[in-house]
């Protein structure tokens, strides 16, 4: 069974920066597709940024030039590295374990408040 704990998340001021954790157990971590999504009160989920087992990424355009994805395959790991932060980056941010067999699992989610 896949198991994720996301930390990092936390309390910052617009233009602050904040790391997030995904670390993953029970699974073939290197076949993988690892995402960062993240939820707002009223709102849908939405796809943060996301890396494939290739290490090809793909970013939400809100994000891009702000947001990083990096993934170390050794520690079954993957980070989402937040700069230039906004107060419309305020989410529940979750991590998302695609299997390669088409496996699917999410982690409990962090909260991550940016203030004005």
């Amino acid at each position: 069974q896949v198991q994720l704990v996301e930390s990092g998340g936390g309390l910052v001021q617009a233009g602050g920066s904040l790391r997030l954790s995904c670390a993953v157990s029970g699974s073939t971590f290197s076949l993988s597709t690892i995402g960062w999504y993240r939820q707002a009160p009223g709102k849908e989920r939405e796809l943060v940024a996301h890396i494939n087992s290739g290490g090809s990424t793909t970013y939400r355009d809100s994000v891009k030039g702000r947001f990083t994805i990096p993934r170390d395959n050794a520690k079954k790991m993957v980070d989402l590295q937040m700069n230039s932060l906004k107060p419309a980056d305020t989410s529940v941010y979750y991590c998302n374990f695609l299997g390669a067999r088409g496996s699917d699992s999410w982690g409990q989610g962090t909260q991550v408040t940016v203030s004005s």
